[in-house]
């Protein structure tokens, strides 16, 4: 028989897909459908900074250093009150659904700055989380600010919140660090049980006969897995955290791509807004015909199989394939 089972943050999962966070899991008859089609854990939707402090001064401070600061912005948004339950509602959604689902429940904090997430880091873990997502995103706008310094503020937190919980805690990574495999690590010697590669940022546009600057919100498609996927493969066996894969996740060869690369879970997200919950036992069932074919008996067997310490050429990952590719088009 096939043996889905897969560990991410400590927590015994009985496959590796995961529900990342997305407004599905603002109900708790959702979750339960995300549980019943098969999910192994669910990243609930992100409880904003922007909710947490309502100091004007301190969101002043933020936008002061860079219009339109915020990885998802109010001003790219709409109101957060549409997507989010509120800060004290969404700790007891969170005790809600520890009651009604069995599956590992993630709770997501979402900001760009030190802020009041250490206390909240503890009310989530109270609540019942099972694990907490730090989604880390400061766009710094200021050039007198060094890429040093950003690096060390998330640093900081990083410390600051894996020390005051018990819970893993993962963090949500942005793929525009210099030096990704660098601040991967320092992410872990800081006390980061997983890293989630990556972040998949709204961008606004504008609309020409308003001149406003507004929502624009696209669905992943499987051409993003690329960049997740190569990195995973880079850094698995180079970090004790465990890695997941995120942004471009729809098919059951995009799971297997992500587990051969090193990836203990894949999360998803698209896929579910655009064609429902019940994609998921299609998607088992398709992970479960490939791999009885293929005479993989497990999904530990493959984790890791496609990453570059275990594949014959592992310049491919590096500039090596850039070459390549170029010259694969006449």
């Amino acid at each position: 028989m096939t043996d889905f089972r897969t560990t991410y943050l400590g927590l015994s999962l009985k496959n590796p897909i995961v529900a990342s966070s997305s407004p599905i899991s603002k109900r708790i008859d959702n979750v339960r459908r995300l549980e019943e089609a098969g999910a192994a854990a669910v990243v609930l939707f992100s409880l904003f900074e922007e909710q947490i402090t309502h100091e004007a001064r301190e969101l002043d401070y933020y936008l002061d250093r860079g219009a339109y600061s915020f990885a998802e912005s109010l001003t790219y948004f709409p109101d957060l009150e549409q997507y989010n339950l509120g800060v004290e509602p969404y700790l007891e959604h969170i005790h809600a659904l520890k009651q009604r689902v069995s599956i590992p429940i993630i709770a997501s904090l979402n900001g760009p700055s030190d802020g009041d997430w250490v206390e909240y880091a503890n009310k989530v873990e109270q609540a019942g989380a099972d694990a907490l997502e730090l989604n880390l995103y400061f766009l710094a706008t200021d050039p007198g600010i060094t890429g040093a310094a950003i690096e060390e503020q998330y640093l900081r937190l990083v410390r600051d919140v894996c020390s005051r919980v018990t819970i893993p805690v993962a963090i949500k990574m942005s793929p525009f660090f210099s030096s990704i495999a660098n601040m991967a690590k320092q992410f872990s010697d800081a006390g980061a049980k997983g890293l989630v590669l990556f972040n998949r940022f709204y961008q606004p546009d504008f609309d020409l006969e308003t001149l406003d600057v507004v929502p624009n919100l696209k669905l992943s498609t499987s051409d993003e897995l690329r960049l997740p996927l190569r990195w995973i493969a880079i850094l698995y066996g180079r970090v004790k955290a465990d890695l997941a894969l995120t942004s471009g996740v729809h098919t059951a060869e995009d799971v297997l791509k992500a587990m051969m690369a090193g990836a203990r879970v894949a999360m998803m997200t698209s896929e579910l807004l655009a064609r429902g919950i019940d994609r998921i036992p299609a998607i088992l069932n398709d992970l479960r015909a490939w791999m009885e074919e293929h005479e993989y008996e497990s999904i530990e067997q493959m984790q890791g199989s496609m990453s570059q310490q275990a594949v014959e050429n592992p310049a491919a990952f590096e500039r090596a394939n850039y070459i390549r590719a170029l010259g694969s088009f006449h």
